[in-house]
């Protein structure tokens, strides 16, 4: 059974690929500290389940934010671009905004939010005139999305972060184009979504590297 289907239906699938001897090698590959985070995240998913969506929200968007160090992925991992899983995120206690929405995105999933109401949003970020990824969430469709982001760490929705231009969002099921309230039109991509396939493909695979 592949990670991402773990990922991506229920919490005790997802225990039950974190073996002992899983653990085990991954303790030897990133450290003790490293195990006490990911039992910590274990504990956060198996502990909430019965939570509503904004409970979940705030509990995800609070562990990355508060316990991963924001790092760029050239000193972090010798690379202009890496999308790190979320055991590599957590093992390495570090990453930049992708590894945060990903992780978000991931956990979010596991706690059973239904990924039709996730997105991974690229964005400007104004004040820094840099691309930027959150994470935004929407109840229905024609909502305005609440924005989960690690610059600005307190979830707001949309219209209320005058910062951030959005550009365009995707999860698993493909890319949309954004649009002022944060959701928009279907489209086929290929950067971004390489990208996605190739963490999906790591995740399947259980793989993990070390950073830099």
């Amino acid at each position: 059974m592949s990670t991402f289907y773990i990922f991506a239906n229920s919490a005790t699938q997802l225990f039950e690929f974190l073996t002992p001897e899983f653990l085990s090698k991954y303790q030897q590959s990133y450290g003790d500290d490293a195990l006490d985070r990911i039992n910590e995240w274990k504990a956060l998913i198996a502990d909430n389940q019965d939570e509503n969506d904004w409970n979940k929200l705030h509990l995800v968007n609070d562990f990355f934010n508060q316990n991963i160090n924001f790092i760029n992925d050239v000193h972090h991992w010798g690379a202009d671009d890496y999308w790190a899983t979320p055991l590599e995120f957590i093992g390495t206690q570090g990453g930049d905004c992708e590894d945060y929405s990903i992780a978000k995105y991931f956990t979010l999933k596991a706690l059973g939010v239904d990924q039709n109401k996730l997105r991974l949003m690229y964005v400007r970020a104004l004040e820094f005139n840099e691309a930027h990824m959150v994470l935004i969430y929407s109840e229905e469709p024609t909502e305005i999305p609440l924005v989960l982001d690690n610059i600005k760490t307190k979830i707001r929705p949309a219209h209320k972060r005058k910062d951030l231009k959005p550009i365009y969002s995707f999860n698993g099921d493909g890319l949309w184009l954004a649009k002022a309230r944060g959701l928009g039109k279907k489209v086929k991509g290929k950067g971004s979504m390489a990208l996605w396939d190739d963490v999906v493909s790591r995740i399947e695979k259980g793989e993990f590297k070390q950073a830099k």
